[in-house]
């Protein structure tokens, strides 16, 4: 008798990262090699890899890109000097940061423009957080956990708080709630930051992670979203590895285990799914139950730019 793998949905791309991506596609496409990136367009090295065979030029910053180049800013979002920077080089600018990020950019100015001192829960070094507090850096007080919102000393006056999108849901809550309970006037946005994908998957992840021995989640390391789905899987109970494809699964998690949880983060591609299908088929996981918990279906428009740019009849 084989084995079992509950296959989490939804999983993989979001409407963010699918734009992101068909957007460095389509400038290639229409300009040739190069185009270049700032940062990873997403945070999947298979992605980057893929983009960088099609002629994609990945670099940490605009500075480092010729005067008058093709150039995409990453989805998850740019402090205002990139924009200027990128301005002064006279750069043929795609902006593919997600819609949702600049909504919580948008939420940010506001809220500086209103006087307020914002808390900004995230991960201190992600671009995401570099971007956000980009829009009000003297207004802005990093918190990255519930410890810290149990110590933070904030200023006198208004307040308010912006999370990165890419957060555990339930650690967020209870951050929020001891924040509130300490600063009891702490203004919100009008609509959580945490993004419907982040919701969903790591709701997904809640659902087949008791019923597993073990959870895999196809993602890279430096995926906010794919690391938060490890924790999920693991609050649970059930051992969680992160992996970026088949070739760094270590096949002593699957000892003694009957079914495996099998889910993927927001970055990563549905081919890698199907990868690591045929790889646990081969330890004798060859029954797939799909477990959905939500249907998604959110697209987001192209960047101007790139709207009006035939795809490649290959891809």
């Amino acid at each position: 008798m084989g084995g079992t793998v509950l296959l989490a949905a939804p999983r993989g791309y979001c409407a963010g990262v699918e734009r992101a991506v068909d957007a460095v596609e389509r400038a290639l496409d229409e300009h040739g090699e190069p185009v270049y990136v700032r940062k990873q367009i997403v945070h999947n090295l298979h992605v980057v890899r893929d983009l960088e065979g099609k002629g994609a030029v990945f670099v940490d910053e605009v500075t480092e890109i010729p005067p008058g180049a093709v150039a995409v800013l990453s989805a998850h979002g740019s402090p205002p000097g990139v924009y200027e920077q990128a301005r002064d080089r006279r750069l043929e600018l795609i902006d593919a940061t997600c819609p949702l990020v600049t909504k919580v950019h948008v939420e940010a100015r506001r809220f500086a423009g209103q006087g307020r001192t914002i808390v900004l829960i995230g991960h201190a070094g992600h671009e995401e957080v570099e971007g956000t507090s980009g829009q009000a850096p003297d207004r802005t007080i990093l918190v990255q956990t519930i410890d810290e919102a149990r110590t933070v000393e904030l200023p006198a006056g208004d307040l308010a708080f912006l999370t990165q999108t890419t957060l555990s849901v339930d650690e967020t809550g209870e951050i929020v709630r001891v924040l509130r309970e300490r600063y009891p006037h702490l203004e919100g946005p009008p609509r959580e930051d945490i993004c419907y994908a982040t919701q969903n998957r790591q709701d997904a992840v809640k659902e087949i992670a008791p019923q597993a021995d073990v959870v895999v989640v196809i993602g890279s390391k430096n995926s906010s979203n794919s690391n938060r789905l490890v924790e999920v899987a693991r609050e649970s109970g059930t051992p969680a590895y992160l992996v970026d494809d088949e070739t760094e699964v270590d096949p002593s998690w699957f000892d003694g285990a009957e079914v495996v949880g099998l889910t993927s983060g927001a970055s990563a591609p549905e081919h890698l799914v199907a990868s690591m299908l045929r790889f646990l088929a081969t330890k004798g996981f060859d029954r797939v139950e799909q477990v959905t918990v939500a249907e998604e279906g959110v697209r987001f428009s192209l960047p101007p730019g790139v709207r009006q740019i035939p795809v490649r009849p290959t891809r």
